[in-house]
């Protein structure tokens, strides 16, 4: 098993758990995503743990670089994040689980044996947030990079100059992006924006 987290007592906690398990292996570790891929080269894990939020490499991208050499690489999420955007986005990569930190003590053992025997597993709040918005009109990726610079402060003749679009333009995107989301103003499209994992700041 192969754990990758930019924090070093998630990994140990990690360590923990898996070393008093008859069944498992920890047998590297990894802090980004450019690592983690160094380290799956090197020793091909059954399963490998994989956070989202790293510098350097984010966990997404990882899982993309991983399963683009290793197709039948088994990857879960670990992260303190479940917005359904996010989680969408990891299993489209090919993770075949997706599981909170705060439910690691629960729940670990129990996905890494789901996984490993060739199921996908996501946590029961992971699922819940899937299954809430599954009928939601996704944003496009261009009402996105608008959501993400309103995010950022920027008023819509800004948006408009760093993205090469008319004012006009932007006015639509906004609109759209508001009638998506169900919401009334800026401010709440990005509270929800971040919530659901759509943007980060």
């Amino acid at each position: 098993m192969l754990s990758v987290d930019d924090h070093p007592l998630l990994r140990e906690g990690i360590a923990a758990l898996i070393g008093i398990q008859s069944d498992m292996q920890l047998i590297g570790e990894a802090s980004n995503g450019r690592e983690a891929l160094e380290q799956f080269r090197t020793h091909h894990p059954d399963i490998t743990l994989m956070d989202l939020q790293m510098p350097e490499m984010s966990g997404i991208d990882a899982i993309s670089a991983i399963r683009g050499e290793f197709p039948d690489a088994r990857i879960i999420i670990v992260t303190t994040h479940a917005g359904d955007f996010q989680i969408s986005r990891a299993l489209k990569a090919g993770a075949r689980g997706y599981l909170l930190k705060g439910m690691l003590r629960q729940e670990l053992l129990q996905t890494i044996r789901a996984v490993h025997a060739g199921r996908k597993h996501l946590s029961a709040d992971a699922a819940a947030e899937i299954a809430e918005h599954a009928t939601d009109d996704v944003l496009t990726p261009r009402e996105i990079d608008v959501l993400r610079l309103i995010a950022n402060g920027n008023a819509n003749k800004e948006i408009a100059g760093k993205l090469s679009l008319t004012e006009e333009t932007v006015k639509g995107h906004v609109k759209n992006i508001l009638g998506k989301l169900g919401v009334n103003d800026r401010t709440h499209a990005v509270t929800i924006g971040l919530k659901r994992g759509i943007i980060e700041l």
